[in-house]
């Protein structure tokens, strides 16, 4: 796939704003990923735009996990069982992903952000527990809560943080704060596995791939120092994540239908 120079350009500053989510909200990234590729960017293969972004996506999360790290907000014990019980997950989705028609990928994707965002709007008022720790006792939710979103990350070609925020949530009790840092660490896992399996069947677009991650490490930056302030304020950032997720839900739902 051969893209023009101004598609290029379109596809670093849609990387700023995937990194300036990832930072902001640990999850979102992907979300934006894919209909920024298709409609903005004029990725013609949902497919390609989902490997590429899911690459991307990966990429960008490694690298604001850094600074999250630096803030300690990360719980790495929880982070660590969630993503490596999901990472077979994620295999076993993009597969399927990949033989399932494009166009209604990205309306199912759609849907399913839509129930996410109500239940994080729902939820929004949960303050968690800042010294909650994984171990036995609850390590069978944190994996089974893993497991299941890996499925789906990799079934919808992304890197998962929307799920993977309220799964983090609702599996330990951590807050929202530390479920933005610890996220990041299964977004990269999840990522990754979606973008090789669709790698091996020349899915991805490199070069875009490059800009993008490019754009999204400057975009990162800024958002992880915006979601440190916001945390401060009880609900503020689930709704804000919400409200992203209904709206590019929506625009989504709007595009996919018309072209199925």
């Amino acid at each position: 796939m051969v893209l023009e120079p101004i598609q290029y350009l379109l596809g670093g500053a849609s990387g700023s704003l995937v990194g300036f989510t990832l930072g902001l909200v640990g999850g979102g990234g992907s979300i934006l990923a894919v209909p920024l590729m298709v409609y903005l960017v004029g990725v013609a293969s949902p497919h390609v735009a989902i490997g590429t972004s899911a690459l991307a996506v990966s990429a960008n999360a490694a690298a604001n996990l850094v600074p999250h790290a630096r803030q300690g907000t990360v719980k790495w014990r929880c982070a660590g069982m969630y993503a490596l019980a999901g990472v077979a997950g994620a295999f076993l989705g993009s597969s399927m992903g990949k033989a399932f028609d494009g166009q209604r990928l990205l309306f199912l994707f759609a849907l399913l952000m839509l129930v996410v965002g109500a239940l994080m709007l729902r939820n929004r008022g949960q303050a968690g527990n800042p010294n909650v720790e994984c171990k036995r006792e609850n390590a069978p939710k944190v994996i089974a809560y893993g497991s299941a979103t890996g499925l789906f990350s990799g079934f919808f070609g992304i890197g998962g943080g929307f799920l993977i925020v309220p799964g983090l949530m609702a599996s330990t009790g951590m807050p929202m704060i530390n479920a933005v840092g610890s996220s990041l660490v299964a977004v990269a896992a999840f990522g990754l596995t979606t973008a090789l399996n669709y790698a091996f069947s020349g899915l991805i677009d490199w070069g875009l791939a490059a800009v993008f991650i490019g754009g999204g490490v400057l975009g990162g930056l800024v958002g992880v120092a915006a979601s440190r302030r916001l945390s401060a304020h009880k609900g503020l950032l689930n709704t804000v994540f919400a409200v992203l997720i209904f709206c590019v839900a929506l625009y989504m739902l709007w595009k996919s239908w018309s072209t199925m």
